[in-house]
């Protein structure tokens, strides 16, 4: 009976534990909490998962959500055709496009490289906004400002 009290206490002890953890800010990204300028996700009026990933973003952003016309935000930032997605972030001087992970956005503001912004093409399975399971590494690019294009990370 005893031995059985102190178990208990241990369990309840650990999740204790493991929610300060959760909230204490340990699995949260540090550029992007410290974030200071104009973040927008533009979409078309008719797209729901660009709203269910401008939700996500929103976590650790603010997010100005500008519906239309990103087609033409696109050409302008010369975001290259083989690397389009449904929706495009302005944040700071880059472009994020497509469904990328707060994890490579949180790189991307940290480490400041010399490129445009960075992408991942299409809409993968299980990336954040996207319904269905992780199929494999989600590969997000690097994109220059000269348009070329090599891996910027994994995930």
């Amino acid at each position: 009976m005893v031995k059985t009290k102190i178990y208990i206490w241990a369990g309840i002890g650990v999740m204790i534990v493991l929610v300060i953890l959760m909230f204490s800010g340990a699995n949260s990204y540090p550029a992007l909490e410290n974030f200071k300028g104009e973040v927008n996700l533009y979409k078309e009026p008719t797209c729901g998962c660009c709203g269910v990933y401008s939700t996500y973003m929103s976590g650790d952003l603010d997010v100005k959500v500008i519906t239309g016309g990103v087609d033409q935000l696109k050409d302008k930032y010369n975001i290259p055709s083989n690397l389009r997605s449904c929706h495009t972030i302005i944040i700071g001087d880059y472009f994020v496009e497509g469904h990328i992970p707060l994890e490579a956005v949180n790189k991307l503001i940290e480490e400041k490289p010399d490129i445009a912004g960075i992408a991942m093409p299409g809409m993968p399975s299980g990336t954040p906004g996207m319904p269905g399971q992780k199929n494999g590494d989600w590969v997000i690019y690097a994109v220059n400002h000269d348009g070329s294009q090599q891996e910027f990370m994994r995930i």
